[in-house]
């Protein structure tokens, strides 16, 4: 039976109510009493008990958390740095806090000569000038000191005048200053290295009442110089080298210590660093039990005990952190919902959740340390809003080898006797610099492996011209060659004999000057392992037929460590230090303002990963057309 109900005229059926219904009208609509909002937006709370209520209700009475810190109490204790050593087997001595720990550890010695060869012209005519400005106000020397120490004018038709004639720009300086300017390094050279030597030995023309005048400028001249450029006090090893750069490894290694109130010494080393950025995070903590051994004049009790520092904790504030107060709303430079965040960024995860979450339910606690300390947070009393008092230690604490530990600022343990070593929460404040000016690189080698010549090179992409700028090395060593030919072709040329065969025995090619050969060998004692050895290409120039030809060196002071000195060393690096990636090593200055107004300058280097392999196209055993124009 259908359930329709079929009105044939509406108007009259609803007018007469020929049909009964129930129809309901609701409207719920604001009445406002008056034109502004004030007193709304004050959100009054008009029970007080109803709000107590609700916060019952919702467990909010059970929160550990409730209470905000008011007062708080900070116990620690400190320790100086008292010694440093350098590299391995350097002697300890004590640190110096007057000097940025970066300019200590990473100075290098600035190369003032290759060779023969004069290196840092630039630096040798500041020096030159500075020597005739100190001197200036007794006398008139200028060409005596210039006469004593000159600046020679290279002879072009030499091959041993190569590094400076065969480059225009160095030719051209070298031809303008000579016999006109001092060679300030050469002085500097000759009193640094003999005590006995004075600045008027074999200086012609010095009135014998103005000697002792004279040789009196040489202590201002030598602090001026300390002061121009901060360098290692023996430039060279052997092992009483204050430097910290370990050739073979392509990096610094050095060691701090400080005295604890225990009477024993915790030491700090840096086994690798190389990166140019001197932190607490590049040291570890050596647990072995040996320290640096006595330095005179280092304090060994450590510190006396810290008295407890009171202070009031303010709460942590941050850019776009989300306002905890009623109706305040944030600032729109900040927008933490437009971060896009996948599930696996965890970093961006835990980011958002501290920011957004938990931001209000961190303080910090103001605590002034110097540079050069060691801290360490033996607990804080804290006092909350309720009177409640809370005994706080550090949240790192347990075995240091431990995965599930997660930490910050705190640093490795190393050389555990037991190998269950409690974790150091000791907090490391190095003398390091916030900020300095870098150089360009003056020297820039970039080692790599070439696997199908199965050895190594060390391509000096940037190498130092005698004037102190630097150019491209492949352009440099281009330039040498071509002067070395045109010194063959100017003299009587012996052409080799006619060739009647189709084809020649060729022994070996070449490759550019700059690629500068490592091949492996085996370590003394060991038949299995294997380091590289500095080697040399011989150097073909094209029109010389001698049976010997010279050897190519570098350029670089990267990689001519042990050719400069008395007895030329052998160099090697260990096979693992050049990994497929290779390895790139920078020379440059560096510029810095400590903290009582000195400025340091002095030369660094730097290691980073490389660009990869690389093929030198080194072959040997060819048969070469004829008619071929290779050499």
């Amino acid at each position: 039976m259908s359930s329709s109900l079929k009105i044939g005229d509406i108007a009259t059926a609803l007018s007469q109510r020929l049909f009964p219904s129930i129809t309901t009208w609701n409207r719920l609509e604001a009445r406002p009493r008056s034109q502004t909002f004030d007193r709304a937006l004050k959100a009054e709370v008009r029970d007080a008990l109803w709000m107590l209520t609700k916060q019952w209700q919702m467990g909010e009475f059970r929160g550990s958390d409730a209470g905000s810190p008011v007062f708080a109490k900070l116990l620690l204790e400190t320790t100086r740095l008292t010694k440093y050593r350098p590299g391995v087997d350097g002697a300890a001595e004590l640190f110096d806090a007057s000097v940025p720990l970066e300019a200590k550890v990473e100075r290098r010695p600035v190369p003032m000569r290759r060779g023969k060869t004069p290196l840092s012209l630039n630096l040798r005519l500041v020096m030159g000038r500075h020597w005739l400005a100190l001197i200036s106000d007794i006398a008139d020397y200028r060409i005596a000191f210039r006469t004593a120490y000159p600046i020679i004018n290279p002879d072009r038709k030499k091959k041993e005048s190569a590094d400076v004639s065969a480059h225009p720009e160095a030719l051209d300086t070298f031809q303008a200053i000579a016999g006109r300017a001092m060679d300030g390094g050469a002085l500097l050279d000759y009193l640094t290295s003999d005590a006995s030597h004075q600045p008027c030995d074999g200086v012609a023309g010095i009135a014998p009442a103005h000697v002792p005048l004279v040789n009196g400028r040489a202590e201002k001249f030598l602090a001026w110089a300390g002061r121009f450029l901060y360098l290692p006090a023996v430039p060279e090893p052997p092992a009483t080298t204050d430097s910290a750069w370990i050739p073979e490894r392509l990096e610094y290694q050095f060691a701090v210590s400080a005295p604890m109130a225990d009477g024993t010494e915790k030491v700090y080393v840096a086994d690798e660093y190389y990166s140019g950025r001197l932190d607490w995070y590049s040291l570890d903590i050596d647990a072995s039990g040996t320290g640096l051994g006595p330095v005179p004049g280092a304090n060994v009790t450590g510190l006396p005990a810290d008295a407890p520092f009171t202070t009031i904790p303010v709460s942590v504030s941050f850019s776009g952190m989300p306002n905890t107060r009623w109706w305040a709303f944030e600032d729109r430079r900040t927008n933490f919902g437009d971060i896009d965040v996948a599930t696996t960024d965890l970093a961006k995860l835990l980011f958002m959740e501290f920011a957004l979450v938990y931001s209000n339910d961190w303080f910090v606690i103001p605590c002034t340390l110097p540079s050069g300390v060691l801290a360490k947070v033996e607990g804080l009393a804290v006092t909350n809003v309720f009177g409640e008092r809370f005994w706080v230690e550090a949240a790192n604490r347990g075995v240091d080898q431990d995965s599930n530990r997660w930490s910050i600022y705190t640093v490795n343990v190393h050389n555990s006797p037991a190998g269950r070593t409690p974790a150091d929460p000791t907090l490391l404040l190095l003398p390091t610099l916030a900020k300095g000016q870098v150089g360009a690189p003056l020297e820039e080698v970039m080692l790599v492996r070439d696997e199908v010549a199965n050895m190594a090179w060390g391509v000096e992409t940037t190498v130092t011209l005698p004037t102190g700028v630097a150019r491209p090395g492949r352009e440099t060593g281009a330039q040498t060659l071509s002067f070395l030919e045109s010194l063959i072709n100017a003299g009587p040329v012996v052409a080799p004999g006619p060739m009647t065969a189709s084809s020649r025995y060729k022994v070996m090619n070449t490759v550019p000057e700059n690629w500068i050969p490592f091949i492996p060998v085996h370590v003394p004692g060991s038949n299995r392992e294997i380091q590289l050895q500095r080697a040399a290409m011989p150097r073909v120039v094209p029109g010389d037929f001698t049976p010997s030809p010279q050897k190519v060196q570098p350029l670089t002071a990267i990689l001519r460590q042990g050719l400069d000195l008395a007895k030329a060393q052998t160099y090697f690096i260990p096979e693992e230090e050049i990994s497929r990636a290779g390895v790139r090593v920078t020379h440059y200055f560096s510029r810095a303002r400590w903290t009582g107004g000195e400025v340091f300058s002095w030369l660094r280097a730097r290691k980073q990963t490389g660009r990869g392999e690389a093929a030198s196209g080194l072959a040997f055993d060819q048969l070469v057309d004829q008619n071929s124009k290779e050499v």
